[in-house]
């Protein structure tokens, strides 16, 4: 996924001359290209992602559209009091990149595993949160925000492959239905959605009918199509590489609670961190209760209480 964002980014840069990349000393065999066509509006800013934001902060009031890349917890927590008194207060058209959410890094140990930036982006109102689906969808999004005039923080995947029935498809603020069944719900955010889809046809093969959701953005976030989706669904699971708490989970039991629903939840997210284990990136969600057969037998579960 991050290899198409890019590559959506310098066809962007071609096009519109406000915008720029900036990276965090990363990037290598990613970021060649955009350095290579647009030098003048490529920097490398070192390890030190504060002073990144601080220059894309900048920047931005200078006019510019700079993306600020990163891996996703350096590019969200290190610098997250310069991103709260620059562009968020501010109002200011930064684009934050962050690179490899939930356990992507797998193999690289707790410190670049991503599981509380949805939270903590999403606590600002002005920031907006993208995390698409498949490269694709990461794409559609870059293009369809690009006249944004707030921040914004793109959480990208290092995994993109295609999301079956989702085509690219990308609306800010809207769900995009991929399945649709009276029995239960699934929602699932970010690259992880291949879980979600994987769950529904497990449940269909038992006689268990389930939509599937694909939320892509908080701030704004689709309520009212969560709302729509869940009306007489006794059961909706949430699916997220994240705490279980401030990201979508969240989202939804705030929705539920918010509009009167009568959905019963079940949050599929990381309980804590794996202190000291490290590992491929579906062995970590699986030692998490995030692989498909375990999403379909904890929906199942869900259900029957429901019932």
């Amino acid at each position: 996924m991050r290899n198409d964002f890019i590559a959506e980014l310098v066809e962007l840069a071609a096009e519109d001359e406000r915008v720029m990349l900036l990276t965090g000393d990363l990037g290598y065999m990613v970021l060649e290209d955009f350095e290579k066509r647009h030098p003048e509006r490529f920097l490398n800013c070192g390890v030190g992602e504060q002073n990144m934001l601080g220059v894309a902060t900048g920047l931005a009031e200078a006019g510019y559209i700079p993306f600020a890349y990163s891996i996703a917890t350096f590019a969200t927590l290190r610098p997250y009091e310069f991103i709260r008194n620059g562009p968020a207060l501010h109002d200011l058209p930064v684009r934050i990149v962050g690179v490899g959410g939930g356990f992507d890094y797998g193999h690289n140990g707790v410190t670049h595993f991503a599981l509380e930036d949805y939270a903590v982006m999403r606590t600002q109102p002005s920031i907006t949160t993208v995390a698409a689906a498949d490269a694709a969808q990461a794409r559609a999004a870059v293009r369809a925000t690009r006249d944004h005039p707030g921040p914004i923080y793109f959480r990208v995947s290092k995994r993109g492959d295609a999301v079956p029935g989702l085509d690219g498809r990308f609306a800010l603020g809207r769900l995009e239905v991929l399945r649709e069944g009276g029995d239960a719900a699934i929602l699932a955010i970010g690259s992880i959605a291949h879980a979600a889809v994987e769950a529904a046809e497990l449940l269909a093969n038992q006689g268990l009918q389930a939509s599937v959701g694909i939320v892509s953005s908080f701030n704004p976030g689709p309520a009212d199509d969560i709302a729509e989706l869940l009306d007489g669904v006794p059961a909706v699971a949430t699916v997220e590489a994240h705490y279980r708490d401030g990201g979508l989970g969240s989202y939804v039991a705030e929705t539920i609670a918010e509009r009167g629903l009568e959905s019963r939840l079940l949050r599929c997210a990381v309980g804590r961190m794996p202190g000291g284990e490290a590992g491929s990136q579906s062995y970590l969600e699986a030692q998490h209760g995030l692989s498909a057969q375990q999403i379909a037998e904890r929906v199942l579960a869900a259900v029957d209480v429901a019932r």
